[in-house]
């Protein structure tokens, strides 16, 4: 903690934020959003949810101007990727407890951000995380990163890292609160995401491709998988093998009744799912796009399991069923017609068996004559119906709609 006894430094500190914002000129509009707080109880700097930025004097003093832009890019990230949201989730869904578990999130979004935030004119600021600190690969996502580590004495170095609220979820002393002065409103926050979205689509190639997979997401929000796949979760909690993972994470109930012992609680295994995206000569590169977008919020809707998540093209035949690494890194061949019986078959013969199976299509499909043994949910890109919008060789076709099975959704 910070021991100094000067004032902010407000002209250095703003001379590096106008420092950042021409290093990242698609995220000025968020780093003026920042409001400011002086603070002698935060490390170095943190924010909290409303958008506030809470400084130490002493942090202010004894860094470079070069290496303080970087650190408000790096705090402003943290409110844009929603990782005090994303944080709560994944506590609600993983049981996980406690400040060490805050910490370890923190530092998961800290990888998350900072492989590839510096460079072009942003400096690293000394100690900054990367995923190289903890020998792992770069791209991930937060939610990643947190499955492959644990904290100990390897990473005790890093237990002053405090990021504040923003970044982890979990409400500070120091923070100000809902109505404490100068934070936005929900409103607010949501117009100065949108300003920066457009800011990265107008210029793509100014932005590295986390940003531009952000981006994406804020102009085109992908459906609430965690609701559709709801009945599905609730399918596989009850089914065989259900609740087979035991977690320390939030003790049993019955250690009540065995003094002197802790015992584990069942952890409710999510489902597994199979997307089946529709590859046929009549979908859009957009289209694609749109699905690819999908293929990523399902992951997370599975408390970002994405061993849980495999992913099938398919136009009249069904292609190689993938397991989800990356999303944009799956492979969409086809480009022929349209057949997706071929991809329900595909999907249905894996091992394990998907508890859902997710498909993504025009519609321009048959459909199974008979029900799968498991959920499906099929995602229908929004067109306008009639014409050679649906089949460029037969201006009257008209698709079947999907079978009344199948929970139906439009994806934008």
């Amino acid at each position: 903690m910070t021991t100094g006894t000067g004032r902010l430094d407000l002209d250095k500190l703003f001379a590096a934020r106008l420092q950042a914002a021409r290093a990242r000129p698609y995220l000025a509009t968020a780093l003026f959003a920042l409001h400011p707080v002086e603070s002698r109880r935060v490390p170095t700097m943190a924010v909290d949810r409303h958008w506030r930025c809470y400084v130490s004097p002493g942090f202010v003093d004894r860094t470079p101007v070069e290496e303080l832009a970087g650190v408000w890019v790096h705090e402003v990230s943290h409110l844009l990727r929603d990782h005090h949201g994303r944080s709560d989730r994944v506590a609600r869904e993983r049981g996980l407890t406690g400040a060490g578990e805050r910490l370890r999130m923190n530092i998961a979004a800290d990888c998350e951000i900072n492989d590839d935030v510096f460079g072009d004119g942003l400096v690293r600021p000394e100690g900054a995380v990367q995923p190289s600190t903890l020998m792992l690969p770069t791209g991930q996502l937060m939610e990643d990163y947190l499955r492959q580590f644990r904290l100990g004495p390897r990473l005790q170095h890093l237990a002053w890292l405090d990021c504040g609220s923003g970044a982890d979820g979990l409400d500070r002393e120091w923070d100000l609160g809902p109505d404490g002065a100068r934070g936005l409103s929900a409103q607010e926050r949501d117009a100065v995401r949108f300003r920066v979205a457009q800011g990265i689509t107008a210029r793509p190639g100014h932005a590295p491709q986390g940003w531009q997979r952000w981006a994406d997401e804020a102009f085109h929000p992908p459906q609430p998988w965690r609701e559709l796949l709801g009945a599905a979760v609730r399918s596989a909690a009850s089914g065989p093998g259900a609740g087979e993972d035991y977690t320390y994470g939030r003790p049993s109930r019955r250690s009540a009744g065995v003094p002197g012992a802790v015992l584990p609680s069942l952890r409710r295994r999510p489902p597994r799912v199979c997307v089946v995206i529709d590859t046929s000569g009549s979908v859009s590169d957009a289209e694609l796009g749109s699905a690819l977008l999908e293929v990523a919020a399902i992951s997370r809707a599975v408390g970002g399991r994405r061993d849980l998540v495999t992913v099938v093209p398919c136009d009249a035949a069904a292609g190689v069923v993938h397991r989800l690494c990356r999303a944009e890194g799956i492979p969409l061949t086809g480009g022929g017609g349209t057949d997706l019986r071929a991809g329900f078959a595909r999907a249905l013969r894996a091992r394990p068996r998907p508890d859902v199976v997710v498909v993504l299509t025009d519609g321009q499909t048959p459909w199974p004559d008979s029900r799968p043994p498991c959920r499906t949910v099929v995602g229908l890109f929004s067109r306008q119906h009639g014409g050679d919008s649906w089949d460029e060789s037969d201006p009257d076709y008209v698709p079947d709609a999907p079978p009344a099975w199948a929970r139906v959704v439009d994806i934008g």
